[in-house]
C-alpha cells in the first residue's frame, strides 16, 4: 500500500477507537487529517491538482472540524461545508460526462429522487428548524451519488456509502440514537471518501498506462513501416 494510505487507514482506526471510547482528545487530532491525507495521495499517484477533488476534500476538512463542536450552529456550518464537498464532486463528475450519462439511464434518476423524497419526508419532521438546511444539502448529496456512476464501480459506490453515512448522521440530528451509530458514521465516511479520490487516482493511472500503451504502439508500427521502407528501397 502507498504510505499515504497507510497513514489514512491508522488514522481512521484511530479516529473510530475514538469515537467509540468518548475520547474527544482523539477525534481531534485524527479526525481533521483525514481529508488532507487523501488530499495529498491523490496529488502523489496523478501528479496533477485535480481543483475540484481538492476543494471538495479541503470543504470537508472545514465539515469536520464544524461537526466535532456541539450544537445547532456547529451542525448547520458543518452541512453548508459539506454542501460545499458535494457540489465540488458534483462538478467533477459532471465535466466527465455526467450529464449525459444520467440522462440516459431515468431509472437511476428517479430512484435517487424517490430515495431523497423518502428521507426527507421520514426525517423532517424531527429536524425542526434544521430542515432548510438538510433539504438542499440532501438533494445536493444524492445528485452526486448518483453522478458518480459515471466514473465507474469505485465513484459510484463511494457516493452511496457517502448517502448512507449522512442518513445515520440525519438520523442522529432527529433524535434516532442506537448503539455505534457515531461509529458507523465516521467508518462509513471514511469509506466513501477514499472510495472518491481512489476513482480518480485511478482514472488518471488507467489513463497514463493507456497512453503509454498508444505511444509504444506508435513507437512500434513507426519502427516496423521504417524497416519495411528500408527494404523495399534496397529491392529496388
Amino acid at each position: 500500500m502507498p504510505p499515504l494510505l497507510v497513514a489514512y487507514a491508522g488514522l481512521v482506526l484511530l479516529n473510530l477507537l475514538g469515537v467509540g471510547l468518548h475520547q474527544e482528545p482523539l477525534e481531534w487530532l485524527t479526525k481533521p487529517l483525514l481529508a488532507p491525507v487523501l488530499a495529498l495521495h491523490l496529488w502523489r499517484l496523478t501528479l496533477r491538482s485535480h481543483p475540484l477533488v481538492l476543494a471538495a476534500l479541503a470543504f470537508a476538512t472545514a465539515g469536520d472540524v464544524a461537526l466535532l463542536l456541539s450544537g445547532a450552529g456547529a451542525f448547520v456550518v458543518g452541512t453548508a461545508c459539506f454542501l460545499g464537498t458535494q457540489v465540488s464532486y458534483l462538478v467533477a463528475f459532471i465535466r466527465q460526462g455526467a450529464a449525459a450519462y444520467l440522462r440516459a439511464r431515468p431509472l437511476l434518476v428517479i430512484g435517487c429522487l424517490a430515495l431523497w423524497a423518502a428521507a426527507n419526508g421520514a426525517l423532517l419532521p424531527q429536524l425542526g428548524a434544521l430542515a432548510w438546511a438538510v433539504v438542499p444539502y440532501s438533494g445536493a448529496l444524492l445528485t452526486m451519488a448518483a453522478s458518480a456512476w459515471v466514473m465507474g464501480p469505485r465513484a459510484a459506490w463511494g457516493g452511496a456509502v457517502f448517502v448512507s453515512s449522512d442518513l445515520l448522521v440525519g438520523l442522529g440530528a432527529a433524535g434516532a440514537e442506537f448503539l455505534g451509530r457515531p461509529v458507523l458514521v465516521m467508518a462509513t465516511y471514511a469509506a466513501a471518501q477514499f472510495l472518491l479520490v481512489d476513482a480518480f487516482v485511478h482514472a488518471r493511472t488507467a489513463q497514463n498506462v493507456d497512453n503509454a500503451e498508444g505511444r509504444d504502439g506508435h513507437r512500434r508500427a513507426a519502427a516496423a513501416a521504417g524497416t519495411d521502407a528500408t527494404g523495399e528501397a534496397a529491392g529496388r
